[in-house]
């Protein structure tokens, strides 16, 4: 758990977006911590994907203000400045996106060598090293199709960790995945955030997300509901909306 003084390491200040007429997010605030770990619940549609494709860079902002690091996220303009952001703060989606004509050590070493310019040698040893903190090692010389839905989650997962990021988001990583395959990806994302990581999860598992979240934000209609520890917020919240929601999931 980060100190609760901690300087925060990611700042959305009244975050706006639309994509045409449609307002996907309404003035969106939040904070988290280093070492903290947020979790971000709500209906689909409720703008949840969105907000962290724009901590990330990915989808620039209309109105209001997003600091990760030393990174004023909605004045960067050049791919030079995003890449540099994307040092920083790294994103694992629902669907693995990994180059299936790739090993998987080879899927984990090709941004750094490709993207930050590092040396093979070097990265080689750093892609193994990650491949065994997911639990993976036994699997470096798989292809993709050789491998679990589980399993490429968690190497997409080493390849962020590639990039050696301050801040990781994780955008319904489980949402692709079998049942029994759901459990390995979380129980990594869990000796991530225990190990320090700061994380910002967007997620579906609720169980999770109280076990592993200082603070839960509850999104709907592109607005935050509710926000609060996560024993306020699952066992008294204090907005009719988000009980309704819970008493639908819980």
């Amino acid at each position: 758990m980060p100190a609760t003084n901690a300087e925060p390491i990611v700042v959305v200040r009244d975050v706006h977006k639309s994509f045409g007429p449609v307002e996907v997010l309404k003035g969106v605030s939040l904070e988290v911590a280093k070492g903290g770990v947020a979790c971000i619940i709500g209906p689909s549609g409720s703008g949840k994907s969105t907000l962290l494709r724009c901590i990330n860079g990915l989808v620039p902002i209309d109105q209001g203000s997003i600091r990760v690091g030393e990174f004023d996220v909605h004045t960067l303009k050049t791919d030079a400045e995003k890449i540099a952001l994307r040092k920083e703060v790294s994103i694992v989606f629902q669907q693995y996106n990994l180059f299936p004509h790739k090993t998987a050590l080879e899927n984990v070493m090709m941004a750094p060598i490709h993207v930050l310019k590092e040396g093979k040698d070097e990265v080689r040893l750093r892609a193994a090293a990650l491949l065994k903190r997911v639990g993976l090692s036994a699997k470096a010389d798989a292809y993709p199709g050789e491998l679990s839905g589980g399993q490429q989650q968690r190497v997409a997962i080493a390849r962020s960790l590639a990039m050696r990021p301050e801040v990781m988001l994780f955008d319904e990583v489980t949402g692709a995945l079998d049942p029994e395959t759901v459990k390995e990806v979380l129980n990594t994302i869990k000796a991530l955030a225990q190990d320090g990581m700061t994380c910002i999860l967007v997620t579906h598992e609720m169980r999770f997300a109280r076990e592993i979240a200082d603070q839960v934000y509850f999104t709907d209609g592109g607005v935050i509901v509710e926000s609060g520890p996560p024993a306020q917020l699952f066992d008294h919240p204090t907005k009719e909306r988000t009980r309704a929601f819970l008493s639908e999931i819980l």
